[in-house]
């Protein structure tokens, strides 16, 4: 997950389809403080991310 200089952010998962689903469930939503204006969804073969990384 990083966020870009336009003010979006870039979010990349990886996982059985059920919990990547439920990610871009929360995205629509975001944390207390966000405000979505809209998520853009787009799938690609996964390349074999493990664990969990902010890039800034």
């Amino acid at each position: 997950m990083r966020n870009l200089q336009d003010g979006r952010v870039e979010a990349v998962f990886e996982g059985t389809g059920d919990r990547v689903e439920e990610m871009i469930r929360w995205c629509h939503q975001g944390p207390p403080t966000a405000m979505v204006e809209r998520v853009n969804v787009s799938y690609e073969p996964p390349e074999g991310i493990q664990g969990f990384q902010v890039t800034r």
